[in-house]
């Protein structure tokens, strides 16, 4: 597909590199000659100019484009430029929107603008973090079925009584979960068979049920209740839209913001909330607030080097559950090796939502990428596929198909019914499937078969 991203900021950077990845060809247009040197590396065209102008648009190829995906540093600029693109001809239209105000209104005139998807990076980051700490023993909590499964990513504990434990030996637990990946050190990651021995500090990713998942922790000896406390450290707008949730939750928030302006809005849109004008990097104002006595923590500012120092500072004095926001791509094998709690980059979920509409949009079968998330540090994906009469794998027991290596069946969602599948197990037209794979790039349900191979 001929893909043309308008704006070459963080978010606009890594879409370029994630859907080159997927085969796509890119033009990313930027009025800043320095920010499009950034994407000097990728193989894709740069086209230097304001976004929100016909002759620059027309030079991109915007009219004889796929798709076009505004990312700009305004709302207003992003919702023009897909205005502009799709009068000019383009097929399909994205827009960045953060700004919460403007949430019911997009959604009134969406159809008259010619978008086709809006994108709020902070609000679906604080969804992902809310959801941690709903259920804070997990690293990372994926939603598929509209809710009804759930992808748990857990570190195993020294003292873990999975350690040693061969995967086909959980039958005897009765657990209803599905481990299906596992990170082991800094570099291995697995799609285990059942012969596969887990050990302690093993992060495992599995597929279950909400009430299924919170079994399995207590089972294992992971404590898992919601978290009650929590203190973000940063007004931004992901702590905006994380503390919203989390009071309606039921939670007590705690807001540390340097900023006076920032804190007069907070006190004015979170009336429930105790917004805190201070520094979050002073110690000692952390600890007159509270700091130990918290059950979350959350580190949200824009500033990666204060973020882990926080967080750091956070798991010296208490045992709540900790979350980093990190903005940066470099250094992640440092990041990996410190004890951030949860590490969320906001970039890459945004790019999740778009890749994985992408593929939907070329999909020629109908069985659509429904839900895809990018697992286990990138290595990894996680996807949900809607099977149709077409599928090819449809009514043939999972044993018999021949299937990629390094792929794995997780769930599949029968009008609502969740079936943890066996060998015995068929696909059939109008179920959703959750697969988890190291293969990248799959678009359709039948691309889990091994062409090689398969007899289906």
């Amino acid at each position: 597909m001929k893909i043309v991203i308008i704006g070459a900021g963080k978010i606009g950077a890594t879409l370029a590199d994630q859907l080159l990845r997927e085969g796509h060809e890119i033009t990313v247009v930027d009025r800043s000659a320095e920010a499009l040197d950034t994407i000097s590396t990728l193989d894709v065209m740069t086209v230097e100019g304001n976004g929100i102008t016909l002759q620059t648009l027309r030079e991109a190829g915007v009219d004889t484009a796929d798709l076009a995906i505004a990312v700009m540093s305004t709302d207003e600029e992003n919702l023009l430029a897909c205005l502009i693109a799709k009068k000019l001809g383009v097929g399909n239209t994205i827009a960045r929107v953060r700004n919460p105000e403007y949430a019911e209104g997009i959604r009134l005139v969406k159809d008259d603008l010619g978008l086709s998807m809006t994108l709020n990076p902070e609000l679906a980051s604080a969804s992902e973090i809310a959801r941690i700490l709903r259920a804070p023993s997990a690293i990372k909590i994926d939603t598929f079925s509209k809710g009804r499964v759930e992808l748990h990513k857990v570190r195993l504990p020294d003292d873990s009584p999975l350690d040693g434990m061969k995967l086909l030996e959980l039958g005897k637990m009765h657990s209803g979960v599905l481990i299906c990946a596992v990170e082991r050190g800094d570099h291995d990651v697995y799609i285990p068979s059942g012969s596969f021995a887990l050990q302690a500090g093993d992060r495992i990713s599995f597929v279950a049920k909400p009430k299924t998942a919170a079994k399995f922790f207590h089972k294992i000896g992971i404590p898992s209740e919601p978290v009650k406390r929590v203190m973000l450290l940063g007004g931004g707008r992901i702590s905006y839209y994380l503390a919203r949730q989390m009071l309606d939750f039921g939670a007590s928030v705690k807001i540390i913001e340097a900023n006076a302006q920032v804190c007069e809005s907070l006190s004015e849109r979170l009336p429930d909330a105790d917004i805190i004008h201070g520094d979050a990097t002073n110690e000692h104002l952390l600890a007159q607030e509270g700091i130990e006595k918290m059950d979350a923590v959350a580190s949200l500012t824009g500033i990666d080097e204060e973020n882990v120092l926080m967080s750091l500072y956070a798991r010296s004095v208490t045992k709540a559950k900790i979350v980093t926001k990190i903005n940066r791509t470099t250094f992640s094998h440092i990041i990996k090796s410190m004890d951030l709690g949860s590490v969320f980059h906001p970039r890459y979920i945004a790019a999740d939502h778009i890749v994985r509409y992408v593929r939907a949009m070329q999909n020629s079968l109908g069985s659509n990428v429904e839900t895809l998330y990018k697992i286990v540090g990138n290595k990894a994906e996680a996807l949900e596929f809607r099977a149709t009469a077409k599928s090819a794998v449809c009514g043939t027991p999972l044993m018999e198909l021949q299937l990629r290596p390094d792929l794995l069946i997780g769930a599949i969602n029968r009008n609502g019914r969740i079936l943890t599948p066996s060998g015995r197990d068929t696909i059939e037209p109008g179920d959703t499937v959750v697969v988890v794979t190291t293969v990248t790039g799959l678009n359709d349900l039948d691309d889990i078969l091994d062409k090689r191979r398969a007899k289906v």
